[in-house]
């Protein structure tokens, strides 16, 4: 099958393409700096701001990974909403017939941060145009060179004190890269996926701070801890962000971004993903030494 693979050089898109090439697929890799381009698949110019671009990208694809969000940016929800108009419009012109989207966990109904509210639109969006959407929804990501993961790891092994604020004590279910890319490659055509939505998550369900407790201690750090003295929130929240975004080297926008959707329960609900792929993701502890590793590899590679 011809794929077309966006954000095809980022931290979910590069696993992605490899694993879909090893699978057989052919991939069209889709970049804005085709030159620089060293990952899987063939690489063709795109960009999601571009609408001629995105229908030259998708001309001849059965299918498209949709990969693509601009965290990093104040207006972010605003111009993820229109590269995803953009993309679903030039999917239906392309003939593509089924479009894949990572998005994020949050319950139905639920109150969710501006963050994972606009994964949300985003995910309705790639089907206005009527090209059937298969979502898979997750929360924190674990693997090197994941946003959420880094800054993880980065405060538990950089911050001198941790003051505890409310967020960390919010329950999540953290996942495996490899486990994702998994998911995301069988679904594309596997019998009842096309045009649902699952929720994908690892077996362990921690809370933030039981989350970086453990990986201190599979790092053999010690985790000081002070509970904070004031409820995080207006510009306490603020201040927060720029303290957790010197610590873990991100911009404080997305730290703010970030930490707000840590508000927010990020846990399996729904286990439909079961039944059309049936499959064991592995734990926490594996998925963190998994992630080490790979950073020691591409450390000692230099």
């Amino acid at each position: 099958m011809q794929v077309l693979v966006t954000g095809a050089s980022g931290f979910i898109g590069r696993r992605l393409g490899a694993a879909l090439v090893t699978e057989g697929h052919e991939v069209r890799a889709m970049t804005r700096r085709v030159d620089d381009y060293r990952g899987a698949g063939k690489p063709v110019y795109g960009d999601v701001r571009d609408a001629d671009s995105l229908r030259a990208a998708l001309e001849g694809c059965t299918a498209a990974y949709y990969l693509v969000h601009s965290l990093n940016d104040r207006r972010f929800a605003e111009r993820d909403a229109e590269a995803a108009r953009a993309f679903a419009k030039a999917a239906k012109a392309a003939g593509t017939e089924r479009i894949v989207y990572l998005g994020g966990l949050g319950a139905e109904g639920g109150e969710l941060s501006e963050h994972l509210s606009s994964r949300r639109e985003v995910e309705s969006l790639l089907g206005e145009a009527g090209v059937p959407v298969t979502t898979l929804r997750a929360g924190i990501i674990i693997g090197h060179g994941g946003i959420s993961w880094e800054m993880t790891r980065k405060l538990v092994e950089r911050l001198p004190l941790m003051v505890v604020p409310q967020w960390v004590r919010t329950r999540c279910q953290p996942i495996a890269v490899a486990d994702v890319v998994h998911y995301l490659v069988r679904v594309l055509d596997a019998p009842g996926a096309l045009g649902r939505v699952f929720e994908i998550g690892g077996p362990d369900v921690y809370s933030y701070l039981d989350m970086m407790r453990r990986l201190a201690v599979i790092e053999g750090r010690y985790l000081p801890m002070l509970p904070a003295l004031v409820p995080m929130v207006g510009p306490v929240t603020w201040l927060s962000a720029r303290w957790v975004a010197l610590f873990a080297g991100v911009d404080a926008h997305t730290s703010r971004s970030l930490i707000d959707s840590m508000n927010t329960e990020v846990v399996v609900h729904d286990h439909g993903i079961e039944e059309v792929v049936p499959y064991e993701p592995m734990g926490f502890d594996d998925a963190v030494l998994a992630a080490l590793e790979e950073r020691a590899r591409e450390t000692r590679a230099g």
